[in-house]
């Protein structure tokens, strides 16, 4: 299904998770105050617009409840950042990720309501995009431009059926690498035809990008 994000910061970060976005089929507003970075970004992405996202009127005209998700993505500014999120909050955005610079500004972001706090050294402007467009992924490995190792929870349509049944492998070529209980049990790295999908099973999976998508694993 086809989502809709907005990106509040066309700086490194921002233009890395909105061009990931993109290239995944899903729309993304992107909103920055300087125009230079705007008009760099705009062929990349659904839509770009110069506007200051501290300004009240500006995210009311922007219409921010239409989004699934807000990536706050604003840059050293951090009263900017804050003052934005606040707003963001108010104005009832969906689900808000925001990027913090420090502990403190993340700790601050975090203690007024934002959904997810992520620090730039720690997590990549694309995984962040992946983990939005599609929740199921826990973690992701790009090997290649071509094949991938992915995480995921188990999806609802997989549980109660065994490895065999599902033949991931001959419908999709992706084969199972790993089974993990997410309730506390062991971890099974070497999972056999038989072996049944419990309810919150973690799944590590290898295969074509390609193959991968299709079945909305990234």
């Amino acid at each position: 299904m086809k989502k809709s994000f907005l990106v509040i910061g066309a700086g490194r970060f921002g233009e890395s998770v909105a061009r990931t976005i993109d290239k995944a089929g899903h729309d993304v507003l992107v909103v920055d105050k300087d125009e230079a970075l705007i008009q760099d970004i705009s062929s990349e992405v659904t839509d770009a617009i110069v506007a200051d996202a501290t300004s009240e009127s500006a995210l009311k005209a922007i219409g921010i409840r239409d989004f699934d998700a807000v990536v706050l993505a604003i840059g050293f500014d951090v009263q900017a950042s804050i003052m934005a999120a606040i707003l963001l909050i108010e104005k009832e955005a969906r689900y808000i990720v925001a990027k913090a610079q420090t502990d403190l500004h993340g700790k601050v972001l975090d203690k007024i309501g934002v959904n997810r706090v992520v620090y730039p050294e720690r997590d990549m402007g694309h995984k962040i995009a992946r983990s939005l467009i599609a929740p199921t992924i826990i973690d992701m490995i790009e090997l290649s431009d071509e094949y991938s190792v992915v995480e995921i929870t188990a999806p609802a349509e997989m549980v109660g059926k065994s490895l065999l049944e599902l033949n991931l492998r001959a419908l999709h070529g992706i084969s199972v690498i790993a089974l993990r209980r997410n309730n506390g049990g062991k971890t099974n790295i070497s999972p056999i035809a038989g072996d049944l999908v419990e309810e919150n099973d973690l799944i590590v999976a290898i295969g074509d990008n390609k193959n991968l998508h299709k079945l909305g694993w990234i």
